[in-house]
């Protein structure tokens, strides 16, 4: 799978800052966030395009006030959304910004208006946030395009996923990634269930990765070592600026530890192989080998005294001790000789 120039089979882990609301309502934050982001190693930074009036209705109604234990509670829908949204007339600054400065940009379209809008500003992939994963009319919309789709799946049952993947693949477009999500903001590690991570991969046959809400850096690593492609994480210029998702967002240095550790984990996978490298072949001389322990005459008999098993590595192999043990030697041997497999 390619997402513009960025070959995910050859080039390696595709690391997404998502921006979120982490603006804050300021464009300079924004575009400051956006430079971060490419400091701090992402591959990319993502927005999301959506109104309040897109999203849901200016309502206080029980339906629409937010509760359950989450950071929002408390707060109607539309106030959410009417906080954290990034406004349209932003985009094209932001895009233009994030191309001149050589990191990639694209968004999660929340409704088909949004869709129209992004396909202006020539996206290269588009992501289909968990929750949006169930609406079969948006996931048509962005099939039609043709481009790279990654989904995630935080709220999808696997009923839900195979009609997703069945929707975009009936209509031509076969570029999928799935991004293994827990959609709880932060999300509890004993919920996170990186092992169905390859299963993704092996049941869809599509590229997988991770959308992390978990406050540290530790589980995108682990998400790597089991296969993901994509590593997706909330990122903010500083928390002390607030907003909807900064509790569960990185900071700049954060996010460079976390990009650190999954490109030495990257290098550390390398492939299946049993052959050793010249550097491990040159520490074999730490191995034991059969030395002689004990002065030792023709016809003297070799005994656990005058025979052992002892580093460096240069003597016999230890498997033909027993073979040698209660033998009669050939020869005499000296004490720290190499023995010889005489038999």
């Amino acid at each position: 799978m390619k997402i513009g120039n960025f070959d995910l089979e050859k080039d390696g882990v595709y690391i997404i800052a998502e921006l979120s609301a982490n603006h804050n309502g300021s464009l300079d934050n924004a575009l400051k966030t956006i430079k971060l982001a490419k400091e701090s190693g992402a591959d990319a930074i993502k927005l999301q395009t959506y109104t309040a009036e897109t999203m849901t209705l200016d309502s206080t109604k029980d339906d629409f006030m937010i509760k359950g234990g989450t950071l929002w509670d408390g707060k109607s829908l539309y106030k959410l959304y009417q906080e954290a949204y990034t406004p349209w007339e932003w985009h094209q600054e932001l895009f233009d910004y994030a191309k001149q400065i050589g990191i990639d940009i694209f968004s999660s379209p929340f409704d088909e208006t949004a869709v129209d809008f992004l396909e202006t500003l020539n996206v290269s992939v588009y992501k289909i946030a968990s929750f949006e994963i169930t609406d079969i009319p948006l996931i048509e919309k962005v099939a039609k395009t043709g481009k790279p789709i990654i989904l995630s799946t935080g709220i999808a049952t696997l009923t839900d996923i195979e009609l997703v993947i069945n929707t975009i693949r009936n209509i031509g477009d076969n570029e999928i990634a799935l991004l293994k999500c827990t959609s709880s903001y932060p999300a509890p590690l004993e919920e996170i269930n990186l092992k169905t991570i390859p299963n993704l991969k092996e049941t869809f046959n599509v590229t997988v990765g991770l959308s992390d809400h978990t406050l540290g850096t530790t589980i995108p690593i682990g998400a790597v070592s089991l296969g993901a492609k994509i590593i997706e994480k909330h990122f903010i210029a500083d928390k002390k600026i607030g907003g909807a998702d900064a509790d569960f967002s990185l900071e700049p240095h954060q996010f460079k530890e976390m990009v650190s550790s999954v490109r030495e984990i990257e290098k550390a996978l390398g492939k299946v192989t049993y052959n050793l490298t010249p550097k491990v072949e040159k520490s074999k001389i730490f191995a034991r080998s059969l030395y002689i322990s004990k002065d030792i005459k023709k016809g003297d008999t070799f005994t656990k005294v005058n025979i052992r098993s002892v580093r460096p590595g240069f003597g016999l192999h230890p498997k033909y001790l027993k073979d040698i043990l209660g033998k009669v030697s050939k020869k005499d041997y000296k004490f720290g000789d190499r023995m010889e497999l005489e038999f």
